[in-house]
């Protein structure tokens, strides 16, 4: 068997131009990473100091963080959830590699969103898994539906559900919800969920697909409304029979989360009112994005209903979102996504705003963003 074939993520490419051009000096506004402009809440980092002065630390599994997750989801959707069923990950990335290769075979097929977020597709690709991608535009909010879990023939071994989705922000309402969990029951499909952008939502609660699906792998992580993307932490939670087999996969790809990590995680979950801030923040970032984006020319875009991401559709001014976004940044100093990372089809046509920087930065960003763009209008109809 050959290996892999894996399409670089893009987003690192900008990324990396970004950052040689704001070491000569230029002044760069990142946009083009899901990344929270705050650091750790106070409470996490009061507890990582007095670790570091106190515990040596080992490979450490916190039972007590654990337990405490257990309780995050009997707070917050209800349901009764045995701490020996969530397997503490460097982050969701591990955790997404751990929930295919548990239950899924090499060969296997696995349905998905297209667009979505880049490593669906790649490390299914990487595990020798078949991406079965299936295209979401504006009539179905960029989202996966029951409906078309129900026509996909014949029927994958896997779903991976994202809700809010990346690089959309759309959230799957719960009635539609507890109708894919249906349709994966009734034709044998297994639900992996990626959850890590839940609790940041501008209409409402997000339900956890855990409630209408007991037996789906449920991805989270710190990394987006905890605010510790460079901490790596992350959990899965599994059914009680794939325990055992998650647990054997952690130990020997990834051995443990870095201990510091978990000791600022556990304190973290009880910094609500700073953690529920950076919520607000988002808020008004995404208002002045929506407000600005019609003198930019940007008519259409996926609804931003949770996360903090923008995904608009830039056809009318190019074929080629990487270099779009390549020009863009080099002549306004604006980082973005290219569509391309998230739509190998279609993705030439689009790019993605991420608006969790500051909000100062998001009003210097539209500053530069409003004329370059009416500027690349102009010059498409002098053409």
């Amino acid at each position: 068997m050959p290996v892999a074939v894996i399409a670089p993520f893009q987003a690192m490419t900008i990324s990396r131009r970004a950052h040689a051009l704001g070491a000569a000096g230029r002044s760069i506004i990142h946009m083009e990473y899901g990344q929270p402009s705050t650091g750790a809440p106070a409470s996490a980092l009061a507890r990582a100091r007095q670790v570091l002065d106190t515990d040596p630390m080992s490979y450490w599994e916190s039972q007590a963080l654990k337990a405490r997750i257990a309780r995050h989801y009997h707070d917050t959707d209800g349901i009764s959830v045995d701490p020996e069923r969530i397997i503490l990950t460097c982050g969701a990335s591990p955790a997404l590699v751990l929930a295919l290769s548990t239950l899924f075979a090499p060969g296997a097929r696995v349905a998905l969103a297209r667009p979505g977020y880049v490593a669906y597709r790649n490390t299914l690709k990487s595990l020798y898994l078949e991406p079965v991608e299936i295209a979401c535009g504006p009539a179905e909010r960029y989202q996966i539906s029951a409906a078309a879990i129900a026509a996909i023939e014949p029927a994958p071994a896997g779903v991976i559900i994202a809700s809010p989705a990346n690089p959309t922000g759309t959230i799957i309402a719960p009635d539609e919800l507890a109708a894919i969990a249906e349709v994966c029951r009734a034709r044998g499909i297994r639900i992996i969920s990626d959850e890590i952008y839940h609790g940041l939502s501008y209409v409402g609660r997000c339900r956890s697909l855990a409630v209408d699906a007991p037996d789906a792998l449920i991805i989270n992580s710190f990394s987006k409304y905890f605010s510790m993307a460079p901490w790596r932490l992350g959990w899965l939670l599994v059914p009680p029979d794939l325990v055992e087999p998650a647990r054997a996969r952690m130990s020997n790809l990834f051995l443990t989360p870095p201990s510091l990590s978990q000791h600022a995680g556990l304190a973290a979950f009880d910094d609500v009112a700073e953690l529920d801030g950076h919520i607000a923040t988002y808020a008004r970032n995404r208002d002045l994005m929506l407000a600005a984006l019609p003198a930019m020319g940007l008519a259409s875009i996926a609804p931003p209903d949770g996360a903090f991401y923008i995904y608009a559709d830039i056809g009318h001014l190019t074929d080629d979102s990487l270099a779009f976004c390549l020009r863009l940044l080099d002549e306004t100093g604006v980082a973005t996504a290219p569509g391309v990372d998230f739509d190998p089809v279609d993705g030439h046509r689009f790019l993605r705003f991420s608006f969790a920087v500051a909000t100062p930065q998001v009003e210097d960003a539209i500053a530069r963003l409003v004329p370059w763009f009416g500027a690349q209008a102009s010059r498409g109809a002098a053409a």
